[in-house]
């Protein structure tokens, strides 16, 4: 039996001078919420290119995600097993 599960995932992005921030959202299927940030700055001498301060910035923002899944998995396994297992890092 196959079975289909989607996740979305919403990402916004702040930008205050030099500074890009970004905020990324998972809902999961169990109810709970994941919430990750990531930042980047642009050097002064860089040209203006928000395009690539929300890249560099989302993709710190789902670097942080993937190690809070990661987390989540682990206690997940963790709590069903009665020997003690390792870290999913």
């Amino acid at each position: 039996m196959q079975t289909l599960v989607g996740w979305h995932i919403e990402m916004e992005f702040r930008e205050e001078g030099t500074r890009t921030a970004a905020a990324a959202l998972l809902r999961l299927a169990d109810g709970s919420e994941l919430r990750a940030h990531g930042f980047t700055s642009r050097h002064p001498a860089d040209s203006e290119q928000m395009r690539v301060g929300e890249e560099i910035a989302a993709a710190r923002a789902l670097n942080d995600l993937a190690s809070q899944l990661l987390t989540k998995a682990h206690a997940e396994i963790q709590s069903g097993s009665t020997v003690p297992t390792h870290p999913l890092m």
